[in-house]
């Protein structure tokens, strides 16, 4: 197979990674996979009867069919999330039971089990090794190891079947929003649109409309779709109410009708999931989720989300008072109330008065390559690292997508980067996130490359990418993730980078990474205007700074009730009896919202990340990890951020531990190397601006 695409342990040729070629070259892959496991399987049955396993001749064998599986089926799923098509969803649904069915076979092959079993029993492995085992022993347990056969047979039909149904959750979520759209010709319908959105809009009409010629921003068309960038800008920049509560309307009710309507599949995704879990021995799904989770059991999530809930809800309240005084104030009838699509144009107006702040005329201070400048700076001061443009070092799979090498301080390659920027609604899975395309391996002399996908504004025509404050968040916020995947010393490829990382500990150093976004120094250092080069005033950093906490219970309120909901649907199994999963939702909304869902809010048929992700009964992590993120940055916040040399020393510290250790010791173990400490609320609670109401 000389000329084959599946050349494991490299960099994929992505252009070469065809459906054709896939449909034509993964079926010999999975063969071959077959083939190893089952030779595999023969030595172990014979070496089993060892008075005394050794951990390379059991682990490293494994591994590397593991691996192997992970990097062929890792890039077709990457191409499904960046260079969506028709053909290539068609060959990822036509593959996936089989991928899926390997993965039961080695989770539940006795033999292996056995083996992993009597590995840990033979010998005295250090704490590292005995982690490993003991996860990889849970996971063949969940994999259904334990179940007799006829039950194993009903947990892998069931298995498959929530893998075909994740696929179609995610297709309808994507194939709505691609579906809706308007296209917009009168002016007064685009009535306090920024410059930069219209040009947006114009270029997609005319793509749309097959028009020739350039775009007309100043007089239309324009297409008005759900992709997040226009979606976002719309609501908080339109002035036509009308329009603003039609795209809502069709915004939260996506993938609830017709053709694309997810809601049965939720209720089948549910009762599927809670079935697989009894199978096992778990009340539900939740317990079975958080059994391998820092969490560990449900009531310390709830003790934690309700910790945040109760000051969260009375800070949310008073601001929604706020939002409707002023509301009233300009213009907003009297005898009305705020709807749901007017929160964030009254929002946006009211944070123009209150705080002077325009985020859409501070873009010109954040374009794409200072941003990449002042964040590899940072990095570089904190951790020791440099960071290389190596833009044609590296296949690609988008002439947007760009490439770079991570030296260490004695200038030496240790790990490399994709970074895809840019919104493609029409290929593109919206959102933004880090994977891995190669892990580190020291046996395959193989060093860790990053995936760093998201999803901002694309450069026009004579402007470079001028991002919004919150998309050069989200790039810090992903780095951090691809930090800790290369950055990691562990040799073991099971316990490094994020491997063997609880999942919901995980956003631990994404989050912390935005927290340098509020820095002054960090931030100025980025922040020039793409013309003038003029650097971010210091009136506009404070700004910044005072929106961090702007509405901050309302944005709290939201996150809370994704995990709340998320929470209830995976565990209460007694009190969720009857009702259907939106009766739920809205049920929890009492506490969660201060703004009832509307009648078309059908939120849950696109929330893609517990139904199509790995956050089922996981999406509190982001507030757990968050508590992790802001006790971490408290401790650089005690030793003064201006006194460079204290900031080196705990920078290093965070290195050589968070960052470095990956999964070789648990989650609470490291953060406590790091800290000193367990973590605190407290830290979370200031920097949301939520102390003051707390009761």
């Amino acid at each position: 197979m000389e000329t084959s695409i599946f050349k494991f342990g490299e960099l994929p040729n992505f252009k070469k990674f065809t459906p054709e070629n896939i449909n034509k070259e993964l079926p010999t892959v999975i063969e071959k996979i077959n083939l190893d496991f089952k030779n595999i399987e023969d030595f172990l049955s014979h070496y089993l009867n060892q008075k005394q396993l050794d951990w390379d001749k059991v682990i490293n064998p494994l591994n590397e069919i593991n691996e192997v599986l992970r990097w062929s089926w890792g890039v077709i799923s990457h191409l499904n999330a960046v260079n969506n098509s028709d053909s290539l969803r068609e060959i990822y649904s036509k593959f996936l039971p089989e991928v899926i069915s390997l993965g039961n076979k080695f989770g539940q092959s006795k033999i292996i089990y056995n083996t992993l079993v009597k590995l840990k029993k033979t010998n005295n492995f250090d704490r590292v090794k005995n982690r490993i085992l003991d996860k990889e022993i849970l996971e063949m347990e969940h994999s259904g190891i334990s179940l007799e056969k006829n039950i194993q047979n009903e947990f892998n039909i069931i298995s498959e079947k929530l893998g075909e149904l994740s696929t179609s959750f995610s297709n309808n979520v994507l194939d709505a929003t691609n579906k809706w759209y308007l296209i917009l010709n009168n002016k007064s319908q685009v009535d306090g649109l920024p410059e930069r959105v219209l040009e947006l809009m114009s270029i997609s009409a005319n793509n749309h409309l097959k028009e020739e010629g350039d775009a007309d921003v100043e007089n239309g068309p324009w297409k008005l779709s759900l992709d997040i960038p226009t979606y976002t800008a719309f609501m908080t920049y339109a002035k036509d109410r009308s329009l603003r509560e039609k795209l809502y309307k069709a915004f939260v009710g996506r993938a609830s009708q017709g053709n694309e309507n997810n809601s049965q599949i939720i209720e089948e995704i549910l009762s599927l999931r809670t079935k697989q879990a009894n199978l096992l021995g778990y009340k539900s799904w939740a317990e079975l989720s958080l059994s391998t989770k820092m969490a560990k059991e449900i009531k310390h999530v709830e003790k934690l989300l309700e910790e945040l809930r109760k000051p969260a809800f009375k800070t949310a309240t008073n601001e929604l008072e706020i939002l409707d005084n002023f509301s009233k104030e300009n213009g907003f009838p009297q005898s009305e109330e705020l709807r749901p699509w007017d929160i964030s144009y009254y929002s946006e107006l009211l944070r123009k008065e209150k705080l002077n702040l325009d985020q859409e005329s501070l873009r010109p201070w954040f374009p794409l390559n200072d941003v990449l400048e002042g964040l590899f700076n940072l990095s570089e001061k904190l951790f020791e690292i440099k960071v290389v443009k190596a833009n044609n070092e590296a296949p690609v799979w988008n002439d947007d997508v760009l490439f770079f090498n991570i030296l260490n301080k004695e200038s030496k390659k240790i790990a490399s980067f994709f970074l895809d920027p840019y919104s493609r609604p029409e290929s593109k899975r919206g959102g933004a996130w880090m994977d891995e395309c190669l892990s580190k391996n020291t046996f395959q002399n193989t060093l860790p490359v990053a995936y760093l996908v998201c999803n901002q504004t694309p450069p026009s025509k004579d402007k470079p990418s001028l991002m919004s404050f919150e998309e050069v968040q989200t790039l810090f916020h992903e780095f951090g993730h691809g930090l800790q995947h290369m950055l990691t010393t562990i040799n073991l490829p099971q316990a490094a980078g994020i491997n063997n990382v609880e999942w919901d500990a995980v956003e631990l150093p994404s989050q912390f990474m935005e927290n340098w976004c509020f820095h002054k120094n960090t931030l100025l250092n980025i922040a020039k205007h793409y013309k003038t080069r003029e650097r971010l005033s210091d009136e506009n950093f404070e700004k910044l700074v005072k929106n961090r906490t702007f509405n901050c219970g309302i944005a709290t309120l939201r996150q809370l009730h994704f995990a709340i909901t998320d929470l209830r649907l995976h565990s209460n199994l007694d009190s969720n009896q009857g009702k259907t999963s939106d009766e739920i939702r809205r049920e929890i909304a009492k506490q969660t919202t201060v703004i009832s869902p509307i009648q078309e809010d059908q939120f849950l048929c696109s929330f893609s990340h517990i139904f199509a992700g790995g956050y089922s009964a996981g999406y509190y992590s982001y507030k757990w990890a968050e508590v992790l993120s802001a006790d971490a940055f408290s401790m650089f916040e005690e030793a003064n951020l201006e006194n460079s040399h204290n900031i080196k020393l705990i920078g290093k510290k965070f290195k050589d531990t968070i960052l470095s250790l990956g999964g070789s010791l648990s989650a609470l173990e490291i953060f406590k190397l790091f800290r000193g400490r367990e973590p605190k609320t407290e830290s979370l609670i200031r920097h949301l601006g939520l102390s003051d109401s707390k009761s």
